[in-house]
């Protein structure tokens, strides 16, 4: 009886192997909108915009509430793309090392398509191509593990064209501004990416896709009802248009049958922009772009998978923005080949809790910010944060849930001993700021 047993426990064990291994790897969308802080969403109790779609994808999955990135766009970007705190790989905005391994790469070994769309940002033109000898280099995102891409601000600034009426974009190498006139910029982003989702839909991808919107200028969008605005009612516009654009994309996915088939993330980079008025939840936020004070790391994050995730659950879960290529690594490592590189990830995987089990969560977050960029290059600061209580590398405490805007800083026994021994043991697990300062002058926005 009990070989009997032993050759149903190999056989089953066989089966449960072919059927894992001949399993379709799941797609994967990470959507990233550009200053779009928590408050925008009205799923987390945002009151100032019109986000459906984002709403509809939350009750359709999962809603995290504590959600925190770095405070401005590079920083965010150098650390979603590589899983590691900036305080070991930040060195200029705008720029993203070449030789660093990105969740492009992570995702090619794996034998996934790759592709991006969006804001680039990541070549370091804005210092000048004498100071990067790759800056111009329009196959950059090509080395950075993406098999097609089509993106905005590559080779070329601001000064060369714009990223939403008549844009610059640079697709695959090749230089688009005549082709595009009269169009707008995510527009083409989106059609490009539901064009891709169209062309890979029998073999697993991923996407990326850094958005352009809501970024400044503050301009109307093809939904605009007038081309006369406000700083304020262009931005409510652009967080409208914004989820128009997620929703386009789930849609593309639902048509082509690969929802279940699909993790879907959708987050912000920072907090939104100074000029910015929002309400939520009874109080009223000023966006805190480039601030460490929390409406300026505090981003949605909602994550849908259907069939996996669990239905409308919302988690207080911390995240932090190294935890994406964590999560992402958790979910192909199995098809990674041998000969992919070696990682160093800083990040925790949260897949378990996508996938409605229980796993190893972190008990706070970390942030080094050295921003070198215009008016916020002196507000430098590295700090632990448990999703109340932050403290500082220059010893500031905070209760964040009664001093949002962090004006008083509390005395050591204030706060719970224990609370405080591992934020600052957490504090000194990283270098606060690099040895070296910066020689390059603030670039040209």
């Amino acid at each position: 009886m009990k070989v009997t047993l032993s050759r149903l426990a190999c056989l089953l064990a066989l089966f449960v192997f072919l059927n894992t291994a001949g399993a379709r790897r799941p797609n994967v969308v990470l959507i990233m909108a550009d200053d779009m802080g928590y408050e925008c969403v009205a799923a987390n109790g945002g009151l100032s915009y019109e986000t459906p779609r984002l709403d509809q994808l939350a009750a359709g999955g999962l809603r995290f509430t504590n959600c925190y990135s770095t405070p401005l766009c590079t920083p965010s970007r150098v650390q979603i793309m590589t899983g590691r705190y900036n305080a070991y790989n930040y060195e200029e905005f705008g720029y993203l090392n070449p030789d660093l391994p990105t969740i492009g790469h992570l995702m090619q070994e794996a034998g996934y398509a790759t592709m991006i769309a969006g804001k680039w940002q990541l070549n370091g033109i804005s210092h000048g191509v004498d100071k990067f000898d790759r800056g111009s280099d329009s196959s950059r995102p090509g080395d950075a593990g993406f098999d097609e891409w089509s993106l905005w601000q590559v080779t070329e600034g601001k000064k060369s064209g714009e990223r939403f009426w008549d844009p610059l974009i640079e697709e695959n190498g090749k230089r688009l501004q005549a082709e595009l006139a009269g169009t707008y910029g995510p527009d083409h982003s989106t059609d490009y990416i539901c064009d891709f989702i169209e062309r890979k839909s029998d073999e697993p991808f991923f996407i990326y896709y850094p958005m352009a919107l809501v970024h400044d200028p503050f301009v109307h969008t093809p939904d605009s009802t007038s081309t006369e605005l406000t700083k304020q009612e262009a931005f409510v516009d652009m967080v409208n248009y914004c989820d128009n654009l997620v929703g386009r994309i789930h849609d593309k996915l639902a048509a082509e049958g690969l929802l279940e088939d699909t993790l879907i993330i959708f987050t912000g980079d920072n907090g939104t922009p100074r000029q910015i008025v929002s309400k939520i939840a009874g109080r009223e936020v000023t966006g805190a772009k480039g601030q460490t004070i929390d409406d300026g790391i505090h981003v949605p994050l909602i994550v849908s998978w259907a069939g996996k995730t669990p239905v409308g659950e919302v988690r207080d879960q911390l995240i932090d923005f190294t935890d994406m290529k964590a999560t992402l690594f958790d979910l192909v490592s199995a098809h990674r080949d041998e000969s992919a590189r070696a990682l160093t990830l800083d990040g925790i995987s949260f897949l378990p809790t996508i996938e409605g089990n229980s796993g190893l969560e972190r008990q706070w977050v970390f942030c080094h910010y050295d921003p070198r960029w215009g008016q916020f290059r002196t507000q430098r600061a590295a700090f632990a944060y448990d999703g109340r209580v932050k403290v500082y590398h220059d010893g500031r405490v905070i209760d964040v849930a009664e001093d949002v805007m962090e004006k008083n800083p509390l005395a050591d026994d204030a706060v719970s001993p224990a609370v405080l021994a591992q934020l600052r043991s957490a504090l000194a697990q990283h270098p606060a700021f690099p040895a070296v300062e910066s020689e390059f002058q603030q670039p040209h926005r």
